[in-house]
């Protein structure tokens, strides 16, 4: 594989707060990752450093081997769709998407017209005038037409609704196979999204928990569950990200992928086994990490 982007030892502090602290990572060429976390993990700040629009407190950031900052030829390439895009007061839809035409050498005209009567966009009326959900439509539209070499969505589409949202995934999917760039999805709805990314980097208080496949992390974890002296047993030696207890029923998860002895184990102490999720394999690290983090450090 080709890496796109190449960071090194990326720091972003602002005053006392470490909002990066020290993440290394690559992302290649013609993948969908999706970038996981919770609410001030510093998933927009990354976003927002490799596209040139905040800078590193230190590090090395790369972008199609070439420093981004001020670099219209990296810049051209790329697309930075956010939540809170903002629009000059008297813009329209078609203003914007005629501006985008100019900036993105891969523009899709005709890609942008579709979506538009998918999301039922009014673009005559003023984006201030939009509603949230046809604000998020516009931002969808663009990262999607635009056809950028790497597109970065920070949850553009949370004021779509379940059919929109859809419409976006269906849509991204599509295009995606017609035409292969790099996406990087920011997202707080896991499970929606679990079926589109292809690597998985989740960062929690500014640091990188995870960098995967989504292929390794479908047995990166396993949920036991049965009698709570049984499930002790199993589970002893092994790493324990969560554990709930019902009078002598426990339901413990673990990391690390099930061998064959592993299951038979289990069947023979009357133990279930389930998948994991990876919406729960996310909730159940960053509890963890948080749970186990030094006290002395705190963002």
């Amino acid at each position: 594989m080709t890496a796109v982007i190449e960071v090194n030892g990326l720091t972003k502090r602002y005053r006392d707060t470490v909002a990066v602290d020290d993440v290394s990572f690559t992302i290649e060429k013609d993948t969908i990752y999706g970038l996981l976390g919770r609410n001030g993990a510093g998933k927009t700040t990354v976003m927002s450093i490799l596209t040139a629009q905040n800078f590193a407190t230190s590090g090395d950031v790369t972008v199609f081997g070439q420093q981004p900052y001020e670099n219209a030829h990296v810049l051209q390439r790329m697309c930075f769709v956010r939540e809170s895009q903002k629009y000059p007061d008297d813009a329209t839809p078609l203003h914007a998407f005629r501006a985008a035409k100019l900036f993105f050498p891969n523009w899709s005209q005709d890609l942008a017209d579709e979506l538009v009567a998918a999301f039922r966009l009014p673009l005559k009326r003023r984006i201030k005038k939009l509603s949230r959900g046809q604000l998020s439509a516009v931002g969808v539209i663009i990262g999607l037409a635009s056809r950028a070499e790497i597109t970065f969505f920070d949850e553009p589409y949370l004021g779509l609704d379940a059919v929109a949202r859809q419409i976006f995934y269906d849509r991204l999917v599509a295009d995606y196979s017609d035409h292969p760039r790099t996406v990087v999805l920011s997202s707080h709805l896991i499970d929606e999204v679990s079926h589109l990314i292809e690597r998985v980097l989740v960062i929690d208080e500014g640091r990188i928990l995870m960098d995967e496949s989504t292929d390794e992390v479908r047995d990166r974890a396993a949920n036991i569950v049965g009698d709570a002296a049984a499930v002790d047993a199993f589970v002893a030696g092994r790493e324990v990200i969560h554990r709930e207890s019902l009078g002598r029923v426990a339901s413990v998860t673990v990391l690390g992928a099930l061998t064959d002895d592993d299951r038979q184990r289990l069947a023979e102490a009357d133990l279930e086994v389930a998948s994991v999720s990876l919406q729960q394999l996310i909730v159940r690290l960053t509890q963890h990490a948080s749970s186990t983090a030094s006290p002395e450090v705190s963002r």
